[in-house]
């Protein structure tokens, strides 16, 4: 069996940290499941976060879009490389409001462009 693959998980406004093995789920749909669970009480359901919905905080509406930390130190969306890229280039994850995610999508699109 593959090493583990740990890292740990923040939501803006949770009290607490999770860590997750990224080795145990097959894809973002996976993943996205049991962080709802994990921060059931802090969201109205997690959706998947391939599709384009996002989470809603139950007092104030406010949206949550999943990023996480690559090797490089860069902050992306979760969603935005394949799954098994994410897997090997995730550092720690963070459900952040949305209004802070704004362009962090732009950014994660130009560095897999220059990469490839």
């Amino acid at each position: 069996m593959a090493p583990a693959a740990f890292v740990k998980v923040s939501m803006d406004g949770a009290p607490y940290l999770r860590k997750v093995d990224l080795k145990l789920y097959n894809s973002y749909s996976d993943l996205s499941e049991s962080l709802g669970k994990m921060f059931s009480s802090f969201t109205i359901g997690m959706k998947d976060f391939m599709s384009e919905s996002k989470l809603v905080d139950i007092l104030n509406g406010s949206e949550y879009v999943p990023s996480y930390e690559d090797k490089d130190g860069d902050w992306m969306l979760v969603g935005d490389v394949p799954w098994e890229m994410f897997v090997e280039s995730c550092k720690r994850l963070r459900i952040m409001k949305g209004s802070e995610a704004i362009g962090l999508a732009p950014r994660a699109v130009e560095k897999c462009k220059s990469r490839s």
